[in-house]
């Protein structure tokens, strides 16, 4: 049943891969870069899109395969499915056994890594330009044919539930499993793409086998690499590998609007020193003018909410407006704090200030300079540059457009961050670890 109900959602759609192009409705012109990007290609092999940037100045290599489809190829019961079967391809594959397979990585000195998101598992291979071939080929193997050895399958279950569980004794991460289950309930957002501890325990060895096989699948492939290697070199590796799978019938598009269900609150009682709280509000989609507007809103917001908690009344070791940078623009509130009802009417009000100021224009510019000096400085790697390039290509239909980020945000005026403020910071939904009898229920309804 789990099978099939993963191939109605994929529907039917032509076998060749299908990126999104953004709607008629959202669509814009996005202007050309000052310094156009002609180190970064793109083109197909085998049927499966690639862009390729050639990173001249390291000798590190990220590739990265974008599985598309993240929760949505998902459902309560089977959360954690690809992620799960992709741990356990590390046990063993055709050409390399288990033994095998971690010898070639230890002798290589390379890794392979796994980041499960909301609209894709990003699996990716880190290595050197004389190391790439041999490692692409490691990872490409884990894809194409684990071979999902029924004893080695019950080890990583056990050791992947033991990951699962530490999750409630981190107050974080509970606070982040509660706030997505809470603000996105009724949406595949609210999936977590780890899975829970039921989801991992059910799962079954079919299951597994049976999503390798009809789910690995060149139409759920976006391949991005960053390094010093040549076009020829990535077209050899990616046609002899995964160019050889089935292509499939899945059609990228964006995820549909988020749920607009008005405010809530969800509470988990655990005994701390403080008290944790995250909300999220549901801003603008990828393909609108206003996406950069929220971006900088929030670290405005953000910059507001340390000052007048952090700094001015020391009422919290850490108080931000985070801003999820999905395929709608999610931004939120965040804070661990002694003094919970307080501090969630100073969020509030310094909202409020955002909504009914004006931010100067000189004072906008230095922060949104701050902001892009800051934004590169994190990610500057060539993974993270993989992942800037695919969101351009996923989110907005053109890598292009990732050339266009810094001019975009200078666009961005005093006027456009009152108006997003006002558009979108409502109907916040709310998570909250601690002591249940500080929470701040009216404070909450207030937003």
């Amino acid at each position: 049943m789990v099978a099939l109900a993963i191939a109605c959602v994929v529907g039917a759609a032509p076998a060749r891969a299908q990126l999104v192009q953004p709607p008629a409705h959202t669509a814009r012109t996005i202007p050309s870069a000052s310094a156009p990007d002609t180190l970064t290609e793109s083109f197909e092999v085998s049927g499966i899109p690639v862009i390729l940037r050639r990173a001249q100045a390291n000798e590190v290599v990220a590739a990265n395969v974008y599985l598309l489809g993240g929760t949505r190829q998902l459902t309560p019961a089977t959360a954690g499915l690809e992620v799960f079967l992709l741990a356990a391809s590390e046990r063993g594959t055709r050409k390399y056994p288990k033994v095998a397979l971690r010898r070639a990585m230890a002798r290589l000195g390379t890794g392979i890594v796994t980041d499960a998101a909301k609209d894709w598992t990003m699996f990716g291979a880190r290595a050197t330009v004389p190391t790439f071939d041999s490692t692409w080929t490691v990872l490409a193997d884990r894809l194409m044919a684990p071979t999902l050895e029924a004893a080695e399958v019950e080890q990583v279950r056990d050791q992947y539930l033991s990951v699962v569980r530490q999750r409630r004794e981190s107050p974080d991460a509970l606070l982040e499993h509660l706030a997505d289950s809470v603000a996105f309930a009724g949406s595949s957002y609210g999936i977590d793409p780890t899975g829970t501890e039921q989801s991992i325990a059910a799962l079954t060895l079919t299951q597994l086998r049976d999503y390798q096989r009809t789910q690995m699948v060149k139409s759920r492939m976006l391949v991005v690499i960053v390094g010093n290697v040549e076009r020829p070199q990535v077209e050899r590796l990616v046609s002899a590998t995964l160019g050889k799978l089935p292509a499939g019938n899945y059609a990228w598009t964006l995820p549909p609007p988020l749920p607009e269900d008005g405010p809530a609150a969800a509470v988990e009682a655990m005994p701390l020193p403080t008290n944790y709280i995250l909300g999220y509000f549901t801003g603008p989609v990828a393909t609108s003018s206003d996406y950069q507007a929220m971006r900088i809103a929030t670290a405005v917001l953000s910059g507001r909410m340390f000052n007048e908690i952090r700094v001015k009344r020391n009422l919290s070791y850490a108080a931000n407006a985070p801003f999820k940078e999905w395929a709608y623009g999610v931004g939120g509130f965040y804070v661990t704090t002694v003094a919970p009802d307080t501090v969630v009417m100073l969020m509030r009000s310094v909202t409020q200030e955002l909504k009914q100021g004006t931010i100067t224009g000189e004072g906008l510019s230095q922060l949104t300079q701050q902001f892009i000096t800051e934004y590169f400085l994190d990610n500057e790697t060539n993974a993270d540059q993989a992942d800037f390039l695919a969101q351009a290509q996923l989110y907005r239909g053109d890598w292009r457009i990732a050339d266009a980020f810094v001019d975009e945000l200078r666009r961005v005026t005093p006027a456009d961050i009152r108006r997003v403020a006002n558009q979108y910071i409502m109907d916040v939904r709310w998570a909250y670890v601690g002591d249940p009898q500080r929470v701040p229920k009216r404070e909450f309804g207030s937003f």
